[in-house]
């Protein structure tokens, strides 16, 4: 046999049945992966069985119902049959009875009427062979009520009826009727019946349902097909409002994600819905628009994280458990030259195996990251310092599966941290060196947190005990708080008292300044001590104020010699009074020892002001009155203007604010530029002639923040050549003899001592005019009295 070739690309055609089972199986594969037909064929089945339930309750339920109308109608035919025998019986006509059950027999459903008498014999039928027959009693029909003794006279409808099929296969219904014995039976004196009898006999009527079940069958046949039409019908609505509602959006939204999966440009669904789909589908959209927004943000970081991978000023790399390269950035390519799948030792160092303590089989071994420095040699020979770092690349079940390495040159960093060491091993040697005591102050605490060689030697401690001790426990009591908050203000103090380890005091100049500590800023103090300096400035003022004693010791005798005369004169007068036994007037005596009382305490406190305006004074401060101070001054000096013919004008104003200050030493200031405007008037007057004018004006007033307290006279004023130089120490205009050019040096010192200012100004055509500024006393200088200012 033949057969026939096959051409060279045809496809050989399938056998039938495996074609039916690839269609079959595509046909169930769309219904399995398509949602509406899977919703379709569900919702239809749902349906068919509910609508098929339906039916069959109806079925049921119209059974039921067509049984009850055929007993009923039984009933009511099987009630007129007897009603109808009645008379025949009655008159005992057998013929005209057995005629009517006959007649009636006819019917079409009738099966057959049957008559029996008590003893089952068959008295009437419609079927006239049947006349005269004894049916069993045990029969269904009879033993309904013969199987209890006495038999039961009375059953109800249902009881009394039965269905069952004929030879001929028909269903039939069967009922029995008892014929009861009433008055008019068994009172006529022709019949037998005894009265005490109830149930002469019974009416068996047997009805075929051929007709009824016929009804039932064509209505059920009916039933079934407009169940089906029904559920069609509503199948295909419910078909293509999913199709339409459901179907058509899904598919959009499918092609809609799918698009947006492709990474596609998505301009949105035209979802116009007004229901959950419609909402879903917006959604969708908005989700669409946002995840295209975030892909394109994610593809950006992507491409900026690649180039960062890729141009990263270090040598990043990633390797296997083998330590094979699997991929690189360019640094690590230009650098080394390596290939994939070559050893990192090999590419890194020209090894063959791999380097001792290696980070990247740590990494492997533990999963952690490591971090390490080595100092290796390049292949050109150059020795390289590299910061090489590890990090772990996991696969989806968490399993470390590759380490990336990163190795950053630090030769130059190294050095410059060689070189920074060597920088601060010197600076720090310079700091431990310097010879003023420096300290590093915390800015929130004022805690000492690092100070130099010099801060131990001056203050005693050591290094642990002068370490983490607020800077504040170095001053007196009496001058912490101002002095703390000068330091935040970053104030120059010129002059502070501070108390070594071992309680002695001593006195510093502060300068302070910011400074970056590492972790936060911190105040940098430097304190020169100037304890000896000061001593010798008390030496030298102390020198001045004797000088200045010495110069003024004949008007200081002019002014004792003024009430020693007043006293020796009173004394003379009572010794005369009492030599020539004179009485002296009690109001006299009274007034003369008034008068020698007035000039002992006028000499006592004179005597008194020079003995403390001769004292070394103390370098503590407290508030003071300029006013007082001047007026105190002018006590002694005022002989000396007017045995010179000097004018004074002196106006102090009322309730001056006071200052912080010593009032000794501000005296001894007073005193100075006083002695100059006298040496300077008399001069100007040997050159001016007898009519020049001699006076000095004192003014001391309030001015703003400060005291303002002014010294003019009317001299000849003060060169402008030499205007700068008032103030130097040593410098004078006075012939040799007359002057050591301190004077307004020391002032000069005191004046800055206190905060203030003193300058020297020509008044136009009058003289020379000094001016001292010092600040009001603040509130809180007011409760510390002993603050040393700037």
């Amino acid at each position: 046999m033949n057969k026939r070739a096959t051409p060279r690309g045809a496809t050989a055609a399938k056998p039938p049945l495996e074609h039916f089972v690839q269609c079959a199986g595509g046909f169930f594969a769309r219904i399995r992966c398509s949602l509406i037909t899977k919703l379709a064929i569900a919702s239809g089945a749902a349906l068919m069985f509910f609508f098929f339930l339906w039916s069959s309750l109806n079925m049921e339920a119209m059974e039921a119902l067509s049984m009850e109308n055929t007993i009923s109608d039984i009933d009511r035919l099987g009630t007129t049959i007897i009603l109808g025998l009645h008379d025949s019986m009655l008159t005992y006509t057998p013929d005209a009875t057995q005629e009517i059950v006959r007649n009636i027999g006819t019917q079409r459903a009738i099966r057959s009427i049957r008559v029996y008498n008590k003893r089952g014999e068959i008295k009437y039928s419609n079927q006239t062979t049947e006349i005269g027959a004894v049916t069993d009693i045990k029969q269904e029909a009879c033993y309904v009520c013969h199987r209890l003794e006495p038999p039961r006279s009375r059953l109800d409808i249902k009881q009394r009826t039965r269905v069952f099929t004929d030879d001929l296969g028909e269903k039939c219904i069967g009922i029995l009727f008892p014929i009861r014995n009433d008055v008019s039976c068994s009172s006529d004196p022709c019949h037998v019946h005894a009265p005490g009898k109830e149930i002469l006999g019974l009416l068996d009527m047997v009805v075929s349902l051929e007709g009824p079940q016929a009804n039932l069958s064509r209505f059920g046949r009916i039933n079934f097909l407009m169940a089906l039409a029904i559920a069609g019908a509503l199948f295909l609505i419910l078909f293509l409002c999913l199709h339409l509602l459901v179907n058509n959006p899904v598919r959009k939204m499918m092609r809609a994600t799918r698009s947006i999966a492709r990474g596609e440009d998505f301009a949105g669904l035209d979802m116009r819905q007004c229901d959950e789909m419609g909402e879903l589908g917006r959604a969708i959209g908005a989700m669409g628009r946002e995840v295209l927004s975030k892909q394109a943000e994610l593809a950006r970081q992507m491409k900026r994280y690649q180039d960062l991978f890729e141009h990263v000023p270090c040598t990043i790399t990633v390797q296997d458990r083998d330590l094979r390269l699997i991929s690189y950035n360019q640094q690590f390519s230009g650098e080394f030259h390596a290939r994939p799948g070559e050893y990192c030792y090999k590419a890194y160092k020209g090894l063959d195996a791999p380097c001792p303590n290696c980070p990247v089989i740590r990494t492997f071994e533990d999963g952690l990251p490591h971090v390490t420095e080595e100092v290796t040699t390049a292949r050109d020979g150059s020795m390289r310092a590299l910061f090489v770092s590890t990090a772990p690349m996991t696969d989806a079940a968490g399993n470390v599966n590759a380490v990336m390495e990163i190795s950053l040159d630090i030769t130059s960093s190294k050095f410059l941290e060689e070189e920074l060491e060597r920088s601060r091993r010197k600076y720090l040697g310079i700091f431990s060196c310097i010879p003023t005591a420096l300290f590093v102050l915390d800015q929130e605490t004022l805690t000492i947190l690092e100070c130099n060689q010099k801060a131990l030697t001056v203050y005693g401690y050591s290094e642990k005990e002068l370490l983490g001790k607020r800077f504040t426990e170095l001053f007196a009591d009496r001058d912490r708080a101002g002095c703390e908050r000068r330091i935040r203000e970053q104030a120059a103090i010129d002059r502070a008292r501070h108390v070594r380890q071992n309680g002695d005091a001593i006195y510093v100049s502060m300068r302070i300044s910011t400074a970056a500590f590492p972790g936060n800023q911190v105040y940098l103090v430097s304190a020169t001590d100037i304890t000896r300096r000061l001593e010798t400035e008390q030496q030298l003022i102390q020198a001045s104020k004797m000088a200045t004693l010495g110069e003024m010791a004949t008007s200081v005798a002019h002014e004792l010699n003024q009430p020693m005369t007043v006293i020796q004169t009173i004394s003379d007068y009572l010794l005369r009074k009492t030599t020539g036994d004179a009485a002296v007037p009690r109001e006299l005596f009274t007034e003369l020892a008034e008068g020698i009382g007035r000039h002992i305490a006028r000499a006592t406190r004179i005597i008194n002001h020079m003995r403390e305006f001769g004292r070394k004074s103390d370098l503590v401060i407290e508030p003071v009155d300029l006013g007082e101070v001047l007026t105190r001054t002018l006590e002694l000096f005022t002989q000396q203007l007017k045995v010179r013919n000097i004018e004074v004008d002196c106006a102090i104003d009322p309730d001056l604010p006071k200052v912080m200050a010593e009032g000794n030493r501000l005296e001894q200031v007073f005193m100075n530029l006083l002695l100059n405007a006298r040496d300077a008037i008399e001069e100007h007057a040997a050159t001016a002639g007898p009519g020049a004018v001699k006076r000095v004006t004192l003014r001391v007033h309030a001015a703003g923040d400060d005291v303002a307290a002014e010294i003019a006279d009317t001299g000849g004023g003060i060169a402008p050549n030499i205007q700068d130089k008032v103030f130097e120490p040593f410098f004078t205009t006075k012939t040799v003899g007359k002057g050591t050019g301190l004077g307004l040096s020391i002032s000069y010192g005191i004046i800055k001592d206190y905060g203030g200012s003193i300058e020297a100004v020509n008044d136009p055509g009058r003289g020379a005019r000094f001016i001292i500024r010092l600040p009001r006393m603040r509130p809180e200088n007011g409760q510390n009295a002993g603050e040393l200012r700037a």
